[in-house]
């Protein structure tokens, strides 16, 4: 029987959120864009800013793991091979001097098994819960995340992680067009240019969600 929903306090307005029927994805905090020497920082980007979700992350992961809430980690990368890498993308990787697949001080770079695509080690997921593998921005695009939460009754997500703009946005829009009720965490997500994290919440609340930060979420929990 699920518990009464709790009314999260949110931009554009208030959202019941039943927790039974909640799921927080923790979208790709991995080595390749939160740590120096990961794919990001070899693009030239200021990897500080997307180590900012880590702490709050992390007290908001504790405090979830003692309530009925599904948690799900992502980590977007490729197959040893590259047979799921477009041909587009690993080209553009190529001239921007980071090139997905190529060495790095971590192992190869967006590339699964290696550390440099694990998650942070802070945020290392618990065994009991679902890590998701993508090739591309969106979760929902070549895997069985829509499966998942189906199967599970999920109704409501929980978005959090890195690119606000990109990997965070592209999860979110496509599942306010599966039917899925989005709340984003503001202080969660973060993008490696604060411009497109301010400019993707504020699209969030105006078009596609609800905004809410993680320090709301966990007074409105308690």
């Amino acid at each position: 029987m699920d518990t009464p929903p709790i009314i999260i306090p949110a931009r554009p307005y208030p959202l019941p959120l039943t927790l039974e029927k909640t799921a927080l994805m923790v979208i790709d905090m991995q080595n390749d864009f939160c740590t120096l020497g990961g794919w990001g920082d070899r693009k030239g980007f200021d990897v500080s800013q997307t180590q900012k979700p880590i702490q709050p992350l992390q007290a908001l992961l504790a405090k979830l793991r003692q309530t009925p809430v599904t948690i799900i980690h992502t980590r977007e990368g490729h197959r040893p091979d590259l047979s799921d890498c477009p041909s587009h993308k690993l080209a553009r990787s190529r001239h921007q001097k980071a090139e997905i697949g190529s060495e790095g001080v971590m192992g190869r770079l967006l590339t699964r098994g290696s550390k440099s695509h694990d998650f942070v080690a802070e945020l290392q997921p618990l065994p009991t819960e679902i890590v998701l593998d993508k090739p591309g921005k969106g979760a929902f695009v070549a895997t069985d995340l829509d499966l998942v939460l189906r199967q599970r009754g999920i109704q409501q997500l929980l978005l959090t992680g890195v690119t606000t703009e990109c990997c965070v946005h592209t999860t979110l829009r496509t599942a306010n067009d599966l039917g899925y009720e989005c709340l984003l965490l503001e202080d969660c997500c973060a993008s490696f240019l604060p411009d497109f994290h301010q400019v993707s919440v504020k699209m969030v609340e105006t078009i596609f969600g609800w905004v809410t930060s993680s320090t709301q979420l966990l007074e409105a929990i308690v």
